[in-house]
């Protein structure tokens, strides 16, 4: 699987480890960036995810998916192989 795919995580944090597992799991390779205590980043990702305050956030190639139930949903809908095959483009900096 080609994509870059980046999460936003905290510590203690149950939804950020489930979908570590599933991407564990598919053998997807991902950089894992803890925002605990980071307000700064955290307000980051606010602004570039539509106003979602929660974690796991994950971006696939650049565009924000969601977090753990939008990457579970894309799993059992088939579509989420096809995002992971696809290779990087031009990405805004995450």
């Amino acid at each position: 699987m080609a994509a870059d795919v980046k999460m936003y995580t905290r510590r203690w944090c149950g939804y950020c480890t489930a979908a570590e597992r599933l991407l564990d799991a598919k053998g997807v390779e991902f950089e894992n960036i803890d925002v605990t205590g980071n307000q700064e980043k955290r307000r980051w990702l606010v602004e570039v995810t539509s106003g979602r305050t929660t974690v796991p956030q994950i971006f696939i190639n650049g565009e924000s998916i969601g977090g753990y139930d939008e990457l579970k949903a894309l799993e059992r809908r088939g579509d989420l192989d096809k995002l992971l095959a696809a290779p990087p483009s031009s990405q805004p900096a995450t």
